[in-house]
């Protein structure tokens, strides 16, 4: 009997292995591989979580002879998951990006827009409103302002969530969800991100909304953020002010939730 892998159990019945303590050896990981299964299936678990870093990716192989399939990926290691017990619920990675962009209105009625240097899909790029991706760990709320500035040099505050679209079959076939943000510019001077954009500039607000090369989409976030006050950031009672979780609330009920305070049950 070889001396089994290190691991833990987790909550769900399932073994997480310990990648640090991994072998670097190959053919040592096939035989401890071999008796960890077995021992893992007589004890009634149900699932394996493997994270192979980079510098034992030769380990990989052998995983994948024993059943293991790939989950998912990082800069520096793989996570490969096999099941003990057939049917056995593995939850899949993420299947989202998640996006925002700001509908900045300046004191002129003149609407923040830009133009990206390449266009998608084949069509030449239009006017639209700056933005992008969040980063890891990042609130909504900071990584529009964030965005924002590096795009066009305005700075700006966060004032409520207008609307938001959610699209199937985008980037390596995940979803996307674009969160559109009613944001208050707080300096007028551009300093256009010259990499990405083409063109950034204040355009008056009715001729964007009137500009045939404007798409109905485009219009209809930048109307829906004017003719609605959107939902704004919101503190929680029983949920402590850090950067794990952030809430968006209708102005008007903010507060109206905090009266009877309880304990969290959700996320």
């Amino acid at each position: 009997m070889h001396r089994a892998l290190e691991s833990r159990t987790n909550q769900f019945q399932g073994v997480e292995v310990t990648p640090d303590a991994l072998p670097q050896d190959p053919s040592e990981f096939r035989l401890r591989l071999d008796d960890s299964l077995r021992a893992w299936s007589s004890e009634g678990l149900l699932a394996v979580w493997l994270r192979v870093p980079i510098d034992r990716s030769a380990l990989i192989p052998v995983a994948v002879e024993a059943g293991f399939t790939f989950h998912h990926s990082g800069d520096d290691y793989l996570m490969m998951t096999h099941r003990l017990v057939e049917g056995a619920q593995i939850p899949p990675f993420a299947t989202h990006f998640i996006g925002a962009g700001g509908v900045v209105i300046n004191d002129q009625q003149e609407l923040l827009v830009v133009r990206e240097r390449y266009g998608f899909g084949g069509r030449p790029p239009a006017l639209k409103l700056p933005g992008g991706a969040l980063l890891p760990g990042e609130h909504l709320a900071e990584s529009v302002v964030r965005e924002v500035l590096e795009e066009t040099g305005v700075q700006t505050r966060f004032e409520s969530l207008a609307c938001f679209r959610h699209w199937h079959g985008y980037r390596y076939g995940k979803s996307d969800i674009y969160f559109v943000c009613r944001l208050s510019p707080l300096s007028n001077e551009i300093t256009i991100q010259s990499e990405e954009l083409a063109e950034c500039l204040w355009t008056p607000l009715e001729t964007f909304l009137s500009a045939d090369d404007i798409g109905v989409f485009n219009k209809s976030i930048v109307r829906s953020a004017l003719e609605n006050t959107g939902l704004a950031p919101a503190s929680m009672e029983g949920y402590p002010n850090n950067n794990e979780r952030e809430f968006f609330m209708p102005p008007a009920l903010i507060g109206s939730f905090l009266s009877e305070p309880e304990r969290p049950s959700g996320p």
